[in-house]
């Protein structure tokens, strides 16, 4: 009965992982002069700035929202070609005439003033995305890829489930190899050693 909780269990772990992937945004493909809106939110509170940032590293900062006075600070790259629609900390950030260059990951990030460390407090919010606009040579020769979220949440489940079968059948022959075991061990006779008579007659001639 342990074993069948344990394989539930196990489940229902796999499909909340899959679940938040999905819910923390993905890959989106998107075609030169092309528009893409990032809506970047988050549940902590207390906020009071929000960052966009590009790269691996976040190391490139595109926007700085202040969700008080709704000011922003844009990249050079950027001007004229970004716009904020704000009901902070809820943010929709919307990049057009995308590029080549704009290509790669942009990251949502939250900034609070601490007044007892008096330092900013950085927290991850949702919405990050990782963005790929083609090059005329990748139009060319690149099939056209469905980013459809339907497609993408049925690639998780596959995923999910091919998981989940594996773990099934190791978790199976666990189980078969202990109670074969018990079985073996179960139907074993106890040896018997016969009294020798032997020494039996030493015992009684050490006694005399």
């Amino acid at each position: 009965m342990s074993a069948v909780w344990l394989i539930l269990t196990t489940l229902l772990c796999l499909v909340s992982t899959a679940k938040s992937a999905s819910e923390q945004g993905g890959v989106i493909n998107k075609l030169p002069g092309k528009d893409i809106t990032i809506q970047c939110s988050t549940s902590a509170k207390n906020q009071e700035f929000l960052e966009l940032r590009k790269g691996l590293h976040q190391d490139f900062q595109v926007l700085y929202h202040d969700g008080k006075t709704k000011k922003d600070t844009i990249a050079k790259q950027y001007h004229n070609r970004l716009q904020v629609h704000s009901d902070f900390p809820s943010v929709q950030i919307l990049i057009k005439d995308l590029t080549p260059d704009d290509t790669g990951p942009y990251w949502c990030l939250y900034l609070r003033f601490n007044v007892l460390t008096d330092s900013m407090i950085t927290t991850k919010g949702n919405g990050s995305v990782l963005l790929v606009v083609q090059g005329e040579d990748e139009k060319k020769t690149t099939c056209k890829q469905s980013t459809s979220p339907t497609n993408q949440d049925n690639l998780i489940m596959v995923s999910v489930v091919i998981s989940a079968a594996v773990l099934l059948s190791i978790i199976m022959g666990v189980l078969i190899w202990l109670i074969k075991s018990k079985t073996e061990k179960s139907t074993r006779k106890p040896r018997h050693v016969p009294t020798s008579d032997v020494y039996e007659d030493m015992r009684g001639t050490l006694r005399r």
